[in-house]
């Protein structure tokens, strides 16, 4: 029988390609996404054809209501849920701190930061040994962000993913003898629309000479790199991270 993965904001990008490659190696998988419903229609409709069970389900993960119905869906329809990527995130166009208003910062915390936590306490709740679950594996979304502080762009993303890394280590260590394992990934300049989201659709191939490889990295890299987090290979790694950054 299938394992059951809850992949946030999957209908593009990392998400998406992480979808596509667990629906490969044995995952049912619940496509979740906040407003593009045409995108994950079509990766369950490729999951599908592949021959592994997939479902889409609409809900703004920085929303409580909206997380508590995702996964009472995933329950009704895939079943009891075995891992969790918290992917779903958001950045707003470059600009320095002192130009940011509260309501922008407050935007970039709900979904980055919230919205992961919040996930990632039902995921607890229904894998916990402890609770009664029989275990899994969190993989959150990081950003070498956090290490790099993207001054005069996204120091307010950075922070937040900031905050990621911190909530990772605190979450493995609460629930390591729990059966439950979390890691984080840490992409670096990756082809993704997101850049497109801050205002420099470029981004990528403007900072690559600054990367060692050279190169800007593709979402089928870091995806390969959450499937292992989540997999029995990496069955006593846990709290800890993997940037996927070409070196940066």
């Amino acid at each position: 029988m299938n394992k059951v993965l809850l992949i946030t904001g999957a209908s593009r990008g990392i998400g998406a390609a992480t979808a596509l490659l667990a629906a490969s190696r044995g995952y049912d998988i619940c496509v979740n996404y906040r407003s593009d419903q045409s995108s994950a229609d079509r990766i369950v409709a490729s999951i599908t054809h592949a021959g592994a069970r997939a479902i889409a389900v609409q809900a703004d993960v920085g929303f409580e209501a909206d997380v508590l119905r995702m996964f009472r869906t995933v329950e009704r329809e895939l079943g009891t849920i075995d891992a969790l990527v918290n992917n779903a995130g958001m950045l707003e166009p470059q600009m320095r701190v002192a130009d940011m208003s509260i309501e922008r910062l407050q935007r970039v915390f709900q979904a980055n930061v919230i919205g992961s936590m919040l996930c990632a306490r039902e995921a607890v709740q229904r894998m916990s040994t402890r609770l009664g679950g029989k275990g899994g594996a969190i993989v959150n979304l990081s950003s070498m962000a956090a290490r790099l502080g993207s001054p005069n762009e996204y120091v307010d993303y950075a922070a937040s993913k900031g905050a990621i890394d911190t909530f990772t280590v605190g979450l493995a260590k609460e629930v390591g003898g729990e059966g439950i394992r979390v890691n984080a990934v840490r992409p670096g300049l990756i082809y993704t629309d997101m850049h497109a989201s801050g205002g420099e659709p470029g981004r990528v191939d403007r900072l690559s000479p600054s990367v060692p490889m050279q190169r800007g990295g593709t979402a089928e890299e870091v995806a390969r790199a959450v499937l292992w987090l989540l997999s029995e290979e990496a069955s006593f790694v846990t709290g800890t991270f993997i940037d996927v950054s070409g070196g940066r």
